[in-house]
């Protein structure tokens, strides 16, 4: 069987800045089968300044009546909060990660002794928070790549890598910031460009309707896939309508599974379970005919049939000219 594939549960924000909401996810995220529930960690106030506005998304899901700042308020938890969560999540053995958009809560999820890192795809260009994140001996660093061109990642390879990051101990995901992404606009097949242009491990963190673009990326060999939920889609908030519910994310977990096993190794031959069909399913030459002793074998009196267990059709031109060993009924295997 293929590597299995990570998955992360993204409750991000879909707490709606409550903590007793964002343990039940926890709880959920882990009866859906996922590897990991993710959360974000920020203060509104170092995240955007008072007069940002919000991303046209945002205003459709939350209204215009604030800005950018005023809304991410309502969506902070404490930092001894995500103590709180990291608790719950290691209480119920899934991994626990919160994306960091500034150094300050970078450093906290380090004190709580996170091992791995998430870089959000706005944060791909803020040297500062980077350059920290490659300094913490991290098992792993995934990078989101939503907006991103093949010179930004480049860029900020070179800062984590220079830093102190190896290439194998970095994730990248292709990614796409809007929510939900359009069909049109995935571009699935940018995501092994990544991988082949980088040598890094790759995958896809998804915003998309829907769990088929998350099961297309692990056909096509994503390493790890993000994939937002929600305890309900109708909440307020900006990311709840483009977030899976318990239910279907449960099942795109089921079919993830299933693709993995589907997607075996690069190597083409026989599986054991078809071998048994093999003779049932090709073909021998047999007569067409009765054809006595000493006659020419031909195109006429010689025709293909199953089973295939005589001679194979491949051998059709060096048998075709040769005379009959014996004689041959109609349905007869030939012999020579």
């Amino acid at each position: 069987m293929s590597k299995k594939t990570y998955v992360i549960a993204e409750a991000g924000v879909n707490h709606n800045g409550d903590l007793d909401t964002a343990l039940r996810m926890i709880d959920a995220a882990k009866e859906t089968g996922a590897d990991c529930v993710k959360f974000q960690t920020f203060k509104a106030d170092s995240l955007v300044t008072k007069n940002a506005q919000k991303a046209e998304y945002q205003k459709k899901t939350t209204g215009n009546d604030e800005g950018q700042q005023q809304m991410l308020r309502k969506l902070e938890l404490s930092y001894d909060a995500y103590a709180t969560l990291f608790a719950r999540a290691k209480s119920i053995d899934i991994d626990f990660l919160s994306s960091p958009f500034d150094v300050e809560s970078a450093q906290l999820l380090a004190k709580l002794g996170l091992r791995t890192f998430k870089v959000p795809s706005g944060e791909i260009t803020n040297y500062p928070l980077l350059r920290f994140l490659s300094k913490q001996n991290a098992t792993r660093l995934i990078l989101s790549t939503g907006m991103s061109t093949l010179g930004d990642i480049e860029a900020a390879l070179a800062v984590l890598t220079s830093n102190g990051i190896g290439r194998e101990r970095i994730t990248v995901l292709h990614c796409n910031t809007e929510y939900p992404t359009p069909m049109e606009d995935v571009n699935l097949l940018a995501m092994n460009t990544i991988r082949d242009a980088f040598g890094v491990d790759v995958g896809y963190s998804d915003h998309t309707d829907g769990t088929e673009i998350s099961i297309a990326a692990v056909a096509l060999g994503a390493s790890l896939i993000e994939k937002h939920f929600t305890l309900d889609r109708n909440m307020p908030g900006p990311d709840h309508k483009a977030s899976l519910e318990i239910p279907e994310f449960t099942q795109m977990m089921v079919s993830i599974r299933g693709i993995e096993h589907a997607r075996g190794s690069t190597v083409k031959q026989p599986s054991a379970s078809e071998l048994k069909n093999r003779p049932i399913a090709r073909k021998s030459i047999v007569a067409a005919r009765t054809i006595h002793m000493g006659e020419e074998l031909s195109e006429e009196n010689l025709t293909t049939k199953r089973p295939g267990t005589g001679l194979s059709p491949m051998l059709w031109d060096s048998v075709v000219g040769r005379k009959a060993v014996r004689d041959f009924e109609p349905d007869d295997f030939i012999e020579l």
